[in-house]
């Protein structure tokens, strides 16, 4: 059973008493590391490992006079540590902490958010399982084309979210970097081989390079995995708005006891879950294009990316994890109509089985051209009349020169639409 991760432990990573308690963690990790390289005496670690604490009122406050954030940060942590803390932050700079903290947070949501993948794909692992030998009607252009297995949807989904997976533990990885390199990166007052250590005891790796901050390319990465994965929630979303048409109705959100779908009119069973998702999905789409404008900066360093990200970053990573959430329940609790599946292909009168006909004709010799043409003039009358497209076929004296009867009633058959779904199935690693 795969944990759950709530939407308040998500939300908790984004709380101003988490993103401190990273700066802290960064800070510690520095001075530890400078300890084991001679810099900071041991007396004065232990006093800084011991005492350092912060409250978040208290850097408000001090950060209504300073007006900067970090300095609001270092004085509340001074005042619990006294005279040691002179060496908390020592060769450093604000994007030092500020960056590498945002990278644990980045780490920890994309992690939780990792988790609510791999649900997803159980649950649409099991969906695929059961329904497929479930008769459904293919469409393209949103016309009906051929009947296709609907437990194939599923595995269309479950393999993509597959990809989503991998794609996101890349940008786990590539965002999970720490930098302790002084106010233009070049290690100018602290051994690189601080930022080595510290980011072990952080459990993140060193940039190989930067300047005053971290790059942006990884951050617009991570978001736009993020903005890949909504859109995959939005074309699943989309899938059901359309199956849940009065029209088609052959799958439907669940609708609860007392649930109401219109002030007006009490019939009403409205997909309000999946719209709501394609909806959201603007939103991580849109943040994602803010994350490329932040990549290039002036020279070494500005903050013009700095007020982007306090919203981006957190509102992107709980927004993608309560749309997965809400995609989990609703494949879970997913209504789905067979009978009515079957009825919808049965609506044009066998027409679904033009190319079978088709290729039955060039098979036993004519040439593709006058296969269409034959075939196509009976699809044309079927659909004028309504006369079954079995019927007129068999009427048609040109088509029985070339097919015997029972062939062509043997044509008619649904079996071929399903005979190759557990193949698909198996090369998804579903069965």
């Amino acid at each position: 059973m795969i944990k759950r991760y709530t939407r308040a432990e998500m939300e908790r990573i984004w709380t101003a008493e988490n993103r401190y308690q990273c700066w802290l963690d960064v800070e510690l990790a520095a001075c530890r590391a400078m300890n084991e390289l001679g810099i900071i005496p041991t007396d004065d670690l232990q006093q800084i490992l011991e005492k350092a604490d912060f409250e978040a009122e208290r850097i408000d406050e001090i950060e209504a006079v300073t007006r900067h954030d970090v300095i609001a940060f270092l004085t509340n942590v001074a005042e619990y540590v006294g005279p040691a803390s002179r060496w908390i932050h020592y060769g450093m700079t604000s994007s030092d902490v500020l960056d590498t903290a945002t990278a644990m947070q980045l780490k920890q949501s994309g992690l939780l958010i990792l988790s609510e993948l791999h649900r997803l794909g159980e649950v649409l692992k099991l969906k695929a399982k059961a329904y497929k030998n479930t008769l459904c009607m293919g469409r393209s252009h949103g016309i009906h084309a051929e009947p296709t297995s609907f437990g194939l949807k599923f595995a269309l989904w479950f393999d993509e979210n597959r990809r989503n997976i991998e794609r996101l533990q890349d940008a786990i990885e590539s965002v999970s970097v720490g930098q302790l390199s002084g106010a233009v990166g070049n290690y100018a007052h602290l051994d690189p081989q601080v930022e080595v250590i510290a980011c072990k005891y952080l459990e993140l790796k060193p940039v190989n390079v930067s300047t005053q901050v971290i790059q942006r390319d990884r951050h617009a990465h991570f978001l736009s995995v993020l903005a890949i994965v909504a859109s995959t929630l939005e074309k699943i979303a989309l899938e059901i708005r359309h199956l849940q048409r009065t029209e088609v109705l052959e799958a439907e959100e669940n609708f609860a006891s007392g649930q109401k779908g219109s002030s007006a009119m009490p019939h009403k069973r409205n997909p309000i879950v999946s719209e709501q998702l394609c909806g959201l999905a603007r939103v991580i789409r849109s943040n994602a294009m803010s994350a490329f404008e932040n990549n290039a900066l002036w020279h070494e360093r500005d903050i013009s990316h700095s007020s982007v990200e306090r919203i981006i970053l957190p509102d992107s990573c709980i927004l993608i994890h309560y749309m997965l959430g809400k995609t989990i329940d609703l494949m879970e609790n997913l209504l789905v109509y067979p009978d009515n599946m079957l009825k919808n292909i049965e609506k044009t009168n066998g027409l679904v089985f033009s190319q079978a006909l088709l290729l039955h004709l060039t098979t036993a010799g004519l040439s593709r051209e006058d296969a269409y043409a034959l075939v196509q003039r009976n699809a044309m009358n079927c659909w004028k009349s309504g006369q079954p497209f079995l019927e007129l076929v068999l009427q048609d004296g040109d088509i029985a020169k070339v097919l015997p009867e029972q062939q062509i009633k043997d044509i008619f058959n649904y079996d071929r639409y399903l005979r190759h779904v557990d193949f698909v199935l198996h090369r998804c690693n579903i069965i």
